[in-house]
């Protein structure tokens, strides 16, 4: 049993941050390890050192050599994979033992037998696990195909290709003719290549409508073993979870069966540390079909934490040391529901678009009992274009089902992000759907309810608190006002009452001479004064950044009613700098 000292986490964004959390409360110290294009990532200030590890995206993220050298130049003695990258790669756990680092996850071995959808297959039918109809690897070339259509006439379409080495939604093609199979043969191999290296492609039969439900499980390396409870990760798009749910509602005899038969995989696999057994169940009778094992942290094992108070990551490093499991099954206690859903940057009703590119204007995320939040974005963070969309889970308990509705309905109302495009607007529309409210879905949900995708767009902005203070004194501006206008009922000080505006109204607080930063960075100079006229195209404040000055403009023709910033002062994009009383 070794005491860890130091961890070294090779991921980034939200996990990156979540793994820092525990190991700081564990007393252990935190390296992280960075791209170029995550240098101002939110994970960087908890971590205790900060290495960077490569210039483009996605290559030092994924190289074994690199990382090894960042934990043996920081004298780290353990290093955690958090989820994606590296995470299932046993190449890459087998390096960390040649090392002397610990591996925090599975023994690589467990992961290559695992990792291979169809040996994991054979070793769950040898363990009396049912498992869904499927092929061996399809060979290369004409005789893969051949394969393929006998599978097909066998077990009758559709059938749904995926890759062997695959995981996490990727590689995954359903076919629904023979004709379908020969043109997606090719393309499903070229697809599990480019994101697992690896082509090797199999067929299963194609499960109508079923549920997607996992269990999370713990085991140690003296045989003992337990499971968390279940979770419904039904809800996705292109085969990749979107809301995860904890516990999934089922009868408390099909749960139990679950719960055995994921036991029963993780001892049949001989599994070592934190591990999710996946699980394929008919929507009208319970029948249940083995699916795969992830040999990793999952996204959504945040649920199992609410409902069981569980700190995974602390259960993950304790195994690691060499330690016992320290949770009996008997000890284990389901309580309340809880849901996450994936707040990503990307537009939904454009087929799920990726927003990246864009600058967070405005990020405030919501509290309150039972709220959670785990995320990497903050208000002045470009969300990258080259990694995945995610900005944060939003994480909701309730003792049951109605209360934890209600409670990501108002999370998800309180959750403000400006500029990207989010899932946000999607959720609650879901919120207030019919079947969702009775727990009625299963993995054709958004095909099966397009009307979600007709939610009104989030045409809101929120004053950063420097404005909401400065309005709430009377303002000049709204003086000279038309008979129109008057009759709108905007009176002086209209905006004190309500913090959420309309694009109508952001366009009308434009008029009123609102100067704001377009950029982060420090206040080096006021170049004008309280009362002084101003004209379109005049310098009102001087910014520095990355030593680089940038002037301020005035948009308006007006006098200057008030100056909220001084020189010395940092400032974040969106930030209120000067008011103008606008000349009418």
């Amino acid at each position: 049993m070794k005491k860890i000292q130091r961890i070294l986490i090779a991921n980034r964004g939200e996990i990156a941050l979540r793994i820092i959390r525990t190991v700081r409360d564990m007393n252990i110290e935190a390296i992280a390890v960075y791209e170029k294009p995550d240098s101002d990532a939110y994970f960087h200030r908890f971590a205790d050192r900060v290495i960077q590890i490569g210039i483009e995206p996605n290559r030092g993220y994924l190289d074994i050599e690199r990382i090894i050298q960042a934990a043996v130049n920081t004298g780290s003695d353990a290093i955690h994979p958090g989820y994606g990258f590296l995470s299932e790669n046993a190449d890459f756990a087998e390096a960390c033992l040649r090392e002397g680092i610990i591996f925090i996850g599975p023994p690589p071995n467990v992961i290559r037998n695992l990792g291979n959808k169809v040996l994991a297959r054979e070793m769950m039918v040898k363990a009396g696990i049912p498992v869904v109809p499927g092929t061996e690897s399809l060979p290369v070339g004409p005789d893969g195909l051949i394969v393929a259509m006998a599978f097909a006439r066998e077990v009758g379409y559709p059938i749904i290709l995926k890759a062997t080495a695959g995981g996490g939604g990727r590689g995954v093609r359903r076919v629904n003719s023979e004709q379908e199979l020969k043109l997606n043969i090719p393309s499903a191999r070229a697809e599990a290549l480019a994101a697992f290296r690896d082509d090797r492609i199999y067929a299963e039969k194609y499960i109508e409508s079923p549920r997607h439900v996992e269990v999370q499980i713990l085991a140690d390396k003296y045989g003992h073993v337990v499971h968390l409870g279940t979770r419904d990760c039904s809800i996705q798009r292109r085969h990749q979870k979107l809301l995860e749910i904890a516990p999934a509602d089922l009868p408390e005899p099909v749960l139990e069966a679950l719960h055995e038969a994921a036991v029963k995989a993780a001892r049949a696999a001989e599994y070592v540390n934190a591990g999710t057994v996946e699980f394929l169940v008919d929507s009208r009778t319970n029948e249940f079909w083995f699916m795969e094992v992830n040999t990793r942290l999952q996204v959504e094992h945040t649920v199992t934490e609410m409902i069981t108070g569980e700190d995974l990551v602390q259960e993950q490093i304790r195994i690691a040391e060499g330690r016992p499991l320290q949770i009996r099954q008997e000890d284990v206690r389901l309580n309340g529901i809880a849901i996450e859903v994936r707040i990503n940057a990307e537009d939904p009703k454009n087929n799920f678009m990726p927003e990246g590119g864009k600058l967070i204007e405005i990020y405030n995320p919501p509290g309150g009992p039972g709220i959670r939040v785990d995320g990497n974005a903050y208000k002045g963070y470009f969300v990258p274009s080259v990694y995945d969309s995610l900005l944060a889970k939003l994480i909701v308990w309730g003792y049951e089902w109605d209360q934890t509705i209600k409670r990501l309905q108002r999370a998800l109302k309180d959750f403000n992000i400006v500029w990207p495009k989010t899932t946000i607007p999607l959720y609650m529309a879901i919120c207030d759907e019919p079947d969702f409210q009775g727990r009625k879905f299963d993995t054709g949900y958004l095909e099966t309810h397009p009307d979600l995708f007709n939610y009104p767009d989030a045409d809101h902005y929120v004053f950063d608190d420097a404005l909401y203070k400065l309005m709430l004194a009377p303002h000049e501006g709204m003086e000279g006002r038309s008979e129109e206008e008057q009759k709108k009922d905007r009176q002086a000080g209209w905006w004190m009452y309500k913090r959420t505006l309309t694009t109508q109204e952001i366009d009308e607080l434009k008029k009123e001479g609102v100067v704001k930063s377009s950029i982060k960075g420090k206040v080096t100079d006021i170049l004008v004064e309280v009362g002084d006229e101003v004209m379109v195209g005049d310098a009102l404040v001087d910014l520095e950044a990355m030593k680089m000055h940038t002037h301020i403009i005035c948009e308006v023709d007006g006098k200057v009613a008030d100056i909220l910033v001084e020189p010395g002062d940092a400032v974040d994009v969106g930030d209120t700098l000067v008011m103008v009383t606008v000349r009418r």
